[in-house]
């Protein structure tokens, strides 16, 4: 099998996730979604919490460090960034895999074994897509989709100065709710069969 990375970009409750892991599961090869932070807390040492923050794209998250002149502080989001940037760039090299978010696409644009993908959905699909997956109401779900959405924008903008959505970043822009969860994993696999021809 050739070498290859799919990096799966998505608006929040489109499903993106679940569509990776499909494809992850399909190909047989690993999938990386959160724990993807599991390694950056890790490797830095810094509480999950305000990795979670820094993560998020809260700006100037700050963590304390010991020095012979006593603690310290530093700005933990640049560092969370660049390591994330690191451990991407690991498991790109590592073996074929499927990353969920995260700036991939960004991170790897110098690679030319990389596919890259945004799902998206409409509003109430997401909306649905939450309340089923979270057990929560209607309006908590609008809520959900609406800070979480944002902040995902916000995010992806802070890191790589462009939009998340822009098809010029992208090999493939799929809207989720025409053919359900599975058949946009099958419809993927497809390009990926035709991409690498596997």
């Amino acid at each position: 099998m050739k070498h290859f990375i799919i990096n799966i970009g998505c608006e929040y409750g489109s499903g993106g996730p679940d569509i990776g892991k499909m494809v992850a599961e399909s190909l047989g090869i690993p999938f990386y979604d959160r724990d993807l932070v599991d390694q950056v807390v890790e490797k830095l040492g810094v509480d999950r919490d305000l990795v979670e923050k820094a993560d998020s794209g809260e700006e100037n998250v700050k963590y304390e460090f010991d020095t012979t002149f006593g603690p310290r502080y530093a700005n933990l989001t640049n560092r969370v960034i660049y390591t994330q940037f690191e451990v991407i760039h690991k498991l790109a090299a590592k073996s074929s895999c499927v990353i969920i978010g995260r700036c991939s696409n960004y991170i790897l644009k110098d690679r030319d074994d990389c596919l890259n993908i945004f799902v998206y959905a409409p509003e109430e699909y997401k909306v649905k897509h939450i309340m089923e997956q979270k057990g929560v109401s209607q309006k908590e779900a609008q809520k959900l989709v609406k800070y979480n959405d944002g902040m995902l924008k916000s995010r992806y903008e802070y890191m790589t100065s462009s939009d998340m959505g822009d098809c010029r970043t992208r090999h493939m822009m799929i809207d989720s709710s025409i053919l359900g969860l599975e058949k946009t994993a099958k419809y993927i696999m497809q390009l990926i069969d035709l991409r690498f021809e596997n």
